[in-house]
């Protein structure tokens, strides 16, 4: 009797592995099962270039558009010099002077008349279109990209500081606003010393820093 219950019980045993095993591995998580689906449907992850709301998208600046479950209309594209961007199955739109948000709205509006319940993501993944230069004297002069309040000293510092024969009291900003290009002075001992410190001002897009 003993040895029919041992038997019996090595039975279960094998009965129950083996269905555990037909099972298969148990579900992945849900973000799991998330990155599947928008690999099937051909939408890689893309790096965000900025987070902010209220960045104003330019010129030569690129953007993630995703339009959910539509792999051939969702792109990466730039925005052209003059502004717009050109989607499969719409017009050129405006993107130029646009948040993301904004935008995505403007696509679903045009998207619309062509599907049901269209669902647009707007991602920008290069700020191009913020960009300063930095020339002259230092150490690494080129084109740097304009993050959020940058201020000349900041430029300066990126730049990796000044040579030699840099003149530090010839500093000057060139800024181009409506067609007219002003000039910025910016003396580097009176700033750094607490003299005028209004003359690190922050910088705007296209400004070009020269170090005499």
């Amino acid at each position: 009797m003993k040895k029919c219950l041992l038997l019996l019980a090595a039975i279960l045993i094998v009965v129950v592995s083996a269905s555990v095993q037909a099972q298969g591995p148990a579900p992945k998580s849900t973000q799991s099962g998330n990155t599947l689906t928008a690999r099937n449907l051909g939408v890689e992850p893309v790096k965000v270039a900025t987070a902010d709301p209220s960045y104003l998208i330019g010129a030569d600046d690129v953007l993630s558009v995703v339009v959910w479950k539509e792999p051939e209309i969702s792109r990466i594209l730039p925005v052209r010099p003059d502004g717009k961007i050109s989607l499969p199955l719409l017009s050129d739109l405006v993107a130029a002077g646009m948040t993301p948000t904004q935008l995505a709205s403007a696509i679903t509006s045009e998207l619309r008349t062509i599907l049901v319940n269209p669902q647009v993501t707007v991602i920008v993944t290069q700020t191009n279109s913020r960009r300063i230069y930095v020339l002259g004297e230092v150490t690494r002069a080129g084109t740097y990209p304009l993050v959020s309040d940058m201020t000349v000293l900041q430029a300066l510092s990126t730049a990796g500081g000044f040579t030699a024969f840099a003149n530090l009291n010839k500093i000057y900003v060139m800024r181009t606003e409506n067609n007219q290009q002003e000039i910025l002075r910016f003396r580097y001992k009176e700033v750094t010393s607490g003299i005028k410190p209004e003359q690190n001002i922050r910088l705007m897009p296209g400004d070009t820093v020269v170090v005499p």
